[in-house]
């Protein structure tokens, strides 16, 4: 009797142990099955190897190819390197735009094969390029590059008939002196800004780079809100009194005591020292 239990134990934990390995291989089949069904289809598609700047011939070695899913294809991407590299004696495409490092290379960003391409391709619809005479002062120090926006500040006149207005806002800057690459980032003492700006804009600037001289004022690119800037007169900087806090007025007083009398006089000196 002891043995035939045993026996019927160890038949029962056979059964078991299939059992147990039989549903194993089943969820494995079925997940790897549906894995594979779930995996997005993969097409190779052309991307840039290195920042390739705007005017830039396009060369082999700056692409790459990359695998990407096919249902996230960019609208005008390349899937061969031969839709942008010349053949048959072809003259070769260029950079309409500057194409950063890693991104897919589009249609809309490559000019034909053998077509000019010239900063009227950084225009905006209906945009106007203007250049602006500056140096490093009037160009703040030379830190406006390519990409950047400014508010533009027009001064005219002498002595105290002097001031200053801000005439543009918010104004992109697409070339400084003859470089359009918004990849530019070194400061530069430059002689000409050029400015996308619309018909009415070039017009305003025109007159005022005749009528006195132009400042550009960087801004930074999180800042939208524009608002309307009067005209300061340098009367209006050159106050009778430097603006002080009120605290600091009230420091420099002291309070003199003459036995019942209490008198609060101004404190001699320059401010720094109590001197």
């Amino acid at each position: 009797m002891k043995l035939t239990s045993l026996l019927m134990a160890a038949i029962g934990m056979s059964f078991a142990g299939g059992s147990a390995f039989v549903a194993y291989d089943f969820m494995e089949t079925r997940t790897s099955r549906v894995a594979v069904e779930q995996s997005p289809e993969l097409v190779e598609i052309m991307i840039a190897a290195e920042d390739i700047p705007f005017g830039a011939i396009i060369e082999a070695h700056m692409l790459r190819s990359r695998p990407w899913p096919s249902e996230a294809l960019p609208d005008g991407s390349f899937t061969r390197p031969e839709g942008l590299i010349p053949t048959n004696g072809q003259e070769p495409r260029r950079a309409r735009s500057t194409i950063s490092r890693g991104q897919p290379v589009l249609v809309s960003q490559v000019s034909e094969f053998g077509q000019k391409v010239t900063i009227v391709e950084t225009l905006s619809e209906n945009g106007r390029a203007v250049a602006i005479t500056v140096n490093a002062e009037t160009a703040a120090g030379g830190f406006v590059t390519p990409g950047d926006y400014v508010d533009v500040i027009l001064t005219q006149g002498s002595g105290d008939d002097l001031r200053a207005v801000t005439i543009l806002q918010n104004i992109r800057v697409i070339a400084v002196d003859q470089d359009a690459n918004q990849q530019s980032d070194s400061p530069q003492v430059s002689r000409t800004v050029t400015v996308d700006v619309t018909p009415q804009q070039g017009q305003a600037l025109a007159l005022a780079q005749r009528a006195g001289r132009l400042n550009l004022m960087l801004r930074d690119f999180s800042t939208e809100d524009d608002l309307p800037m009067r005209s300061l007169r340098l009367s209006d900087v050159l106050l009778e009194e430097s603006p002080m806090p009120e605290e600091v007025v009230r420091a420099r007083t002291i309070t003199v005591r003459r036995g019942t009398e209490v008198e609060t006089v101004a404190a001699r000196g320059n401010g720094a020292n109590g001197s």
